[in-house]
């Protein structure tokens, strides 16, 4: 089994990253002329209990609520999911995003059932983002991050740096932003790195810094 899991896959690379911009803005257009599809692709645990939504898993990732959403969202797929492709090859790079994000969502999911957010609707693809910013940080440590647009840092520290301001903000910000679910985006890169690929982030960070 461990063979099995760890077994790469044969390079190659099409693009996958801008497939995914391109899928995404599309089915941004999309909800535009037709918003009532928002709670039936968001994940939303009523939705996958009562009616079992699985595909809620999958689809929440393709759909924004607004424009200002879908750009970051977007611009950081690019920024980070084309270089780490190009290391990796597409198809474990789509692995990566598609496990990553589904992570993210199903322990959103029990979250939100244990604390009574039955009804939450979550929507973006910053789970696996956030798996792939931090898995960039592992492929690529040494790589300088501007944060904000203005402050450069070492990719490992700026994914320290978003770790703790992710924390904070799910206990201070009050607006309806999934801080959740981008830490279990994080936690899904960890795990992945460990299970799949045998890498222990920390002794690669501490080994670069």
């Amino acid at each position: 089994m461990k063979i099995f899991i760890r077994r790469p896959f044969k390079y190659c690379f099409f693009n996958a990253s801008l497939i995914l911009v391109i899928l995404n803005v599309i089915v941004y257009l999309i909800t535009r002329v037709r918003p009532g599809f928002i709670p039936y692709f968001g994940m939303c645990p009523y939705n996958v209990i009562v009616f079992h939504a699985y595909w809620q898993f999958i689809t929440y990732m393709f759909i924004h609520g607004n424009f200002l959403h879908i750009f970051f969202n977007m611009l950081c797929l690019f920024m980070f999911g084309a270089s780490l492709e190009k290391a990796i090859g597409s198809k474990e790079f789509l692995m990566i995003y598609f496990i990553c994000g589904i992570f993210s969502a199903f322990f959103s999911f029990l979250v939100y059932c244990v604390t009574g957010g039955m009804n939450v609707c979550l929507i973006g693809a910053s789970g696996a983002i956030y798996a792939l910013m931090f898995i960039f940080a592992v492929v690529y440590p040494r790589a300088v991050i501007s944060f904000w647009g203005i402050i450069p840092m070492r990719a490992p520290i700026a994914v320290l740096v978003f770790t703790i301001i992710e924390v904070i903000s799910q206990f201070v910000d009050q607006s309806n932003v999934a801080h959740l679910a981008h830490l279990f985006g994080f936690l899904a890169a960890w795990l992945y790195l460990l299970i799949r690929m045998g890498v222990n982030p920390i002794k690669v960070w501490k080994n670069t810094l």
